[in-house]
């Protein structure tokens, strides 16, 4: 990590203090992962709630339940692939089996296209990406609904600020991106009669292993450093820095305590600033 991004991290640990806002509350986290999937699960632990915990991956479900219990929690691991139907079936049907409730669905998991101008990637490529980013989370919410609606939950979209974005390269992620927003909002107005929240999140650049890595990458190839790189990125932001994946996270699961109860069909940007809406 730069001098410059472990200054801005080591305020933000200081400064935060978890409170049980989840006590009791069953989340389902969908893209359980590095970075910002490992955040949410973590987070969510430490403010007391269960996990259900999914991904392709077995032994990364199971380290994730490691962290996820060190906390006092529980976990259940449930290997899906989510762009299955029968496996998303399987999950709703072994979530309920073990906790008899759901009240939060994340739908965090996500494919990203080549990063090439739209016009010159391929269909199935395309396809791909909408079959993760955005038929995933439609069906995931319809098959938990009837047990959101039973509790009085919530869905969280974790969406991305590329929507924000008219740069050629994103293209193929902001068109999955930009009808998982749309998505959200129909969902929001469908379900809402029946008490069920629908909310997402975009962040921009999070400051993660991954994101770092890249940072890594484009100080070589510019012949400059990290900390370089870091603040070019972090200019266009109010804060003049970038979020943690543990921040994201915790933006994030507010919208899914009783904090939010009146909050949805929203859009929260957390990228310290960059974007206003």
């Amino acid at each position: 990590m730069s001098t410059t991004a472990a200054a801005h991290q080591t305020l933000v640990a200081d400064t935060y203090t978890p409170l049980p806002l989840l006590k009791g509350k069953v989340l389902v986290l969908s893209g359980v992962g590095p970075g910002l999937g490992r955040a949410l699960g973590e987070e969510a632990a430490k403010m007391g709630a269960d996990l259900v915990l999914v991904s392709r991956t077995q032994r990364r479900l199971e380290k994730m339940a490691d962290v996820v219990r060190s906390q006092g929690s529980r976990a259940l691991v449930v290997p899906t692939d989510i762009t299955d139907e029968a496996s998303r079936v399987a999950l709703v049907e072994r979530s309920l089996e073990e906790f008899g409730r759901v009240d939060c669905l994340l739908n965090n998991a996500f494919g990203i296209p080549p990063m090439d101008p739209i016009s010159t990637i391929g269909i199935e490529a395309l396809r791909a990406a909408n079959e993760t980013n955005v038929f995933a989370p439609l069906r995931l919410t319809a098959l938990f609904a009837d047990a959101l609606a039973a509790t009085q939950g919530s869905v969280i979209m974790l969406n991305s600020a590329v929507q924000f974005s008219s740069q050629p390269e994103y293209a193929g992620y902001k068109l999955s991106k930009g009808a998982l927003a749309h998505l959200a909002h129909s969902l929001a107005t469908e379900l809402g009669p029946r008490g069920i929240r629908i909310n997402s999140v975009a962040p921009s650049y999070i400051y993660e292993d991954v994101n770092k890595a890249y940072f890594d990458w484009l100080a070589s190839e510019a012949g400059t450093t990290h900390d370089e790189i870091y603040a070019e990125k972090a200019a266009p932001c109010d804060l003049k820095r970038l979020a943690s994946p543990e921040e994201v996270a915790r933006a994030a699961l507010f919208l899914a305590t009783d904090l939010a109860s009146a909050v949805t069909g929203q859009t929260l940007t957390v990228d310290c600033g960059e974007f206003h809406s």
